[in-house]
């Protein structure tokens, strides 16, 4: 899994883009330094692409690479970004994607695909010819370093959800230099195994990083569990002094398809050289490839106007710009991600839970919601409806028609409909009250008092236009059925600061709370590419709100089971009945702005990867 607001995953009080990888709009860019700096014209599209080149990636503001050590802290792994440090310097056993499928790519995996025994229990994996890039082997030594680092600080890895990897291994044998096994404690899904759980392992380089000090001794620390955690403290210590980076002899050893070459501890500028021992199928082609940041996205616009960037992007306050950039050689592209958006809604609010407990209140508050305006009016067509937990997107087979088909359409009159039959006496403009209170049908619900307001603290996040925009259409249409939705502006990180659940924090007045209307609240991806929802939805969860459901439960839990795809549709129907929370549509991850120079971007990733061993420049 992943979070994000407007471009990533959602943070934890505390998480890999932010979100759980939090965000502003995440922009990319890639420019390309060739001799000059004037953009292409779109006649020099067929020009012939050479090798060597420097292509730059523009990195949004606050979204800047920052977490080098590819074992992440629940704090980085919300926060990881589309241009950071770990696709291109460290590859897992098994990859996924590489242009818009979202399915398992074998060509890129460190692995061959698994093969299962044992009744579905045991799976045996043999590795791939690698190297590191001082010339070592990559071995199942080094997976069994990971596993051993992973295993010993749990509490400590952002991708750990309990009862999965690794409570979930019964045990591990080290068959050879090349073939090792795991046995699990029941059958899984072939489907979430591969995608959810062996992509979270990833070589390291234990003959360089099993050590408890820069200076000291390599040697088998992991073996224990007390050298596993003090090998963990030393690395995520050096991972967090960035200063290091550019000359640690920790991350020059690496078997992706680049090379750290230079790091600005202060701006996050970032300059990669391809790695000469890539093993892998496809070698970088560039001479150099550049992460850059900007203070702005004025400055970022600034930038592709002149002719620095040759991968941009649009802001969405700018999008009657595109006709200016296709006129002048630029391909003007959204790029589609796995990702799903709501407002968070608090299912143990003191004050509302009574009332948001309720199905037909959440289902009258989603009748007015009116995602397709949305998209048309804040947006500029560059977006997907959400109408449940797992991601409609165009060409995927994870969302079934049922999802894809709004369950509760836009309308006012259903919404009031919806009160009035349970008890509601409807005031436009005003709060609706309890006028029935009561556990029957016809009735408020249990908890509701009588003359009690349907009345909410919704509060969203400072800094978009299109939030703004359609929190207050909301608020607008709400109003039409007697829904007072009372909104609270925040800064995103005060929106996390007030994010906390009851009984747990004392700060847990809230009963909505929205981060963007330009990004996703969750994307999906490595290494969490089936999307099953159990950091989401399931007991125990702080991303849904505490929501809390038996037969979620279940469901979700069937998905980790069965292989069929019938189980994650089973899941995704009954949620996008429940209303765990409030759905909203999905934005485009951005509007991409590319110059006719720059060849192999496309199709771009919907896990908002990018693979620049593929890119080339024409001459």
């Amino acid at each position: 899994m992943q979070k994000s607001l407007v471009g990533g995953d959602k943070m934890a009080p505390t998480s890999r883009w932010l979100a759980a990888r939090f965000v502003g709009a995440l922009a990319i860019a890639a420019v390309a330094v060739a001799a000059g700096g004037a953009p292409a014209a779109s006649a020099r599209q067929t020009a012939r692409a050479v090798k060597g080149g420097v292509a730059t990636f523009a990195v949004v503001p606050g979204y800047t690479p920052k977490w080098i050590l590819p074992l992440y802290t629940p704090t980085n792994y919300y926060f990881d970004v589309v241009a950071d440090f770990d696709l291109q310097m460290y590859r897992p056993l098994y990859a996924y994607g590489l242009g818009a499928a979202d399915a398992p790519n074998p060509a890129l995996s460190l692995a061959n695909p698994p093969v299962y025994s044992n009744g579905g229990k045991t799976v045996t994996i043999t590795l791939k010819h690698y190297l590191w890039s001082d010339g070592r082997p990559v071995t199942t030594r080094d997976v069994e370093f990971d596993f051993n680092l992973i295993k010993a600080n749990k509490l400590l890895w952002g991708p750990y959800h309990p009862g999965n990897l690794p409570d979930n291994v019964v045990s591990a044998d080290w068959i050879s230099a090349t073939k090792f096994s795991l046995t699990f404690n029941r059958a899984y899904s072939h489907l979430w195994l591969q995608a959810n759980q062996l992509t979270d392992l990833i070589p390291l380089p234990q003959h360089e990083w099993d050590r408890t000090s820069l200076n000291g001794p390599v040697g088998n620390y992991d073996l224990t569990t007390k050298g596993a955690k003090a090998v963990y403290q030393f690395l995520a210590k050096q991972a967090g002094s960035t200063q290091t980076y550019q000359t640690s002899p920790l991350w020059k050893v690496d078997d992706g398809p680049w090379s750290l070459k230079q790091f600005d501890p202060t701006t996050a500028d970032t300059t990669f050289v391809p790695n000469p021992r890539y093993s892998g199928p496809i070698k970088p082609k560039l001479a150099e490839f550049k992460l850059m940041t900007f203070t702005s996205e004025a400055a970022e616009m600034d930038a592709l106007r002149a002719g620095e960037l040759t991968y941009g992007y649009l802001p969405y306050t700018d999008l009657n710009q595109a006709s200016y950039f296709t006129s002048h050689g630029y391909t003007v592209a959204p790029w589609h991600w796995v990702a799903i958006n709501y407002a968070e809604t608090d299912h143990t609010s003191p004050v509302s839970k009574a009332m948001l407990n309720q199905l037909y209140i959440r289902q009258a508050l989603q009748h007015l919601v009116d995602q397709p305006a949305y998209i048309k009016t804040f947006l500029g067509g560059y977006g997907t409806p959400d109408y449940g937990p797992v991601p409609a997107l165009p060409g995927s087979n994870l969302a079934d028609s049922f999802e894809r088909h709004n369950p509760y359409p836009y309308s006012i009159k259903d919404a009031v409909k919806l009160l009035k039959s349970h008890g509601w006496a409807i005031h436009r403009n005003g709060a609706d009250a309890c006028e029935r209170p009561g556990s029957l049908a016809s009735e408020c619900g249990p908890g509701i008092a009588k003359g009690q307001k349907l009345s909410f603290r919704f509060l969203y996040g400072a800094g978009t236009e299109v939030t703004t925009q359609e929190v207050e259409t909301l608020k607008s249409a709400a109003s039409e059925a007697g829904v007072q939705l009372n909104l609270q502006l925040h800064s995103v990180n005060g929106l996390y600061a007030l994010n906390t659940l009851c009984p747990a924090s004392p700060q847990c007045n809230w009963d909505f709370v929205y981060f963007s209307g330009e990004g996703a609240t969750w994307n999906f991806g490595p290494p969490s590419d089936v999307p099953t929802g159990a950091q989401i939805f399931g007991t125990g969860n702080y991303w849904g709100g505490g929501y809390s459901d038996p037969t979620a439960n279940s469901l979700i839990q069937a998905t980790h089971t069965q292989s069929s795809l019938s189980a994650l549709y089973a899941y995704q129907d009954y949620l996008a009945k429940q209303l765990p929370v409030m759905w909203m549509p999905v934005p485009d991850l951005q509007i991409s702005v590319i110059s006719k120079r720059l060849h192999g971007w496309a199709p771009q990733s919907s896990l908002q990867e990018i693979y620049p061993e593929q890119w080339t420049l024409s001459s």
